[in-house]
């Protein structure tokens, strides 16, 4: 279910504005970070089914309790960012069909808070894969929008675009593959899912079947967005500027046809945004809860763990209020991806830190494989230290 949450709005929006403005050059890219979105997400699986203990917990165990209180602040300004982008790309589907953005978003608020409140891990999961299902939508859009092969092979071996602007895209399509509150919510979902009657290696191994399979699908899911806007408005209208969720169906409306427009981008976006701010709800409240030592497991009614509820509530209530009030928020789409960017130094450090002490030896990486994936997150990790400072410095 994570993985189905990082293909989010923001995550959407990202692609789309990725392809109309370098077509599908943005591809490359998409596939390279496969592997680093499946080693990441391991070492949250590895740590959470080896300590029983979620992320900032074992944070606060190890390093001590102001460190971990850094980690769950970074993880409320994620938390914060990714709410506001998922309620305003629920609003903007509804808008596209008519229907004021007041009664979306208290609607789907409402289910959510409903849903968590009913708690049980298991029920929330299967909910949540199925309106997850949804964004499955993209990947047929992307095919009746006829991209040209020849374009893509072209675009794919000619991935560089040295300019402010692409750079910026660049490293928003990176904060939208790997975010925060994604590290918080697998570590302690593989607790709270419990694997009755499996050992520790059998329960690794299916956890890890499970990783491998949501980062290919995810990211298919970002290529066929990038694809169905490339081969639309890349080609006739290079460079096009979207400036909200109404304005990407509208301009995919000649090419695909208005039904076609609605039902695959809308109904996909509607998916991305709800398992995403249900993900997002649910990581924000367990990051916090376990820095604050709060009973935190959705296996435990609402009079049980009333701290974690209560967040996950508060959190739900102020994501919406904020959509309600704001103006647009497209470019903040982008924003907040690149915001993650810049953000995963403190994580991907922490992850990094974690397993090589909060794990016994025999579980830790070892030999090339420890390498790949020491390379491949610094390199992502470095790729955030470039990102903030020339977002500081307003290279855009």
């Amino acid at each position: 279910m994570v993985m189905l949450a990082d293909t989010d709005a923001g995550s959407v929006v990202t692609a789309a504005q990725s392809g109309a403005k370098y077509r599908y050059v943005l591809v490359l890219p998409q596939l390279l970070l496969i592997p680093v979105l499946y080693l990441v997400q391991e070492m949250a699986v590895r740590l959470g089914l080896t300590t029983q203990r979620g992320h900032g917990a074992l944070i606060s165990q190890v390093f001590g309790r102001r460190w971990a209180g850094l980690s769950a602040g970074t993880l409320f300004v994620a938390c914060v960012g990714a709410l506001v982008t998922e309620f305003a790309g629920i609003a903007g589907v509804g808008e596209l069909v008519g229907i004021p953005k007041w009664i979306t978003i208290s609607a789907s608020a409402g289910a959510l808070i409903t849903l968590v409140l009913l708690g049980r891990y298991r029920r929330v999961e299967h909910i949540g894969l199925a309106v997850g299902a949804l964004e499955l939508l993209f990947l047929p859009a992307a095919l009746v929008s006829h991209p040209h092969v020849g374009m893509i092979v072209d675009d794919m071996t000619h991935p560089l675009v040295m300019s402010g602007g692409f750079m910026t895209l660049l490293a928003a399509n990176v904060g939208a593959v790997i975010m925060p509150w994604m590290i918080f919510y697998q570590q302690e979902a593989v607790i709270d899912k419990g694997r009755h009657g499996l050992d520790l290696r059998s329960a690794l191994r299916s956890s890890r079947l499970d990783t491998a399979t949501g980062a290919v699908v995810t990211q298919v899911i970002m290529v066929a967005i990038i694809i169905a806007s490339a081969a639309t408005l890349g080609v006739s209208h290079v460079g096009k500027s979207l400036g909200s969720i109404g304005e990407i169906a509208s301009a995919l409306t000649p090419f695909l046809g208005r039904r076609e427009a609605i039902v695959f981008f809308g109904l996909g976006m509607v998916g991305a945004s709800v398992v995403a701010a249900l993900v997002v709800t649910l990581a924000g409240a367990w990051g916090i809860s376990e820095v604050f030592g709060w009973r935190h497991s959705l296996n435990d009614s609402p009079t049980r763990a009333v701290g974690f509820y209560a967040l996950a509530v508060a959190g739900t209530v102020t994501g919406a209020a904020l959509v309600l009030v704001a103006p647009n928020l497209i470019n903040l789409s982008v924003d907040v991806e690149v915001l993650n960017a810049c953000l995963l130094p403190i994580v991907l450090g922490f992850l990094l830190a974690l397993e090589r002490r909060a794990l016994p030896p025999a579980m830790r990486m070892r030999g090339v494989r420890r390498f790949v994936t020491y390379l491949l997150t610094m390199i992502v990790i470095a790729f955030g230290v470039i990102t903030a400072v020339t977002t500081l410095w307003g290279l855009r």
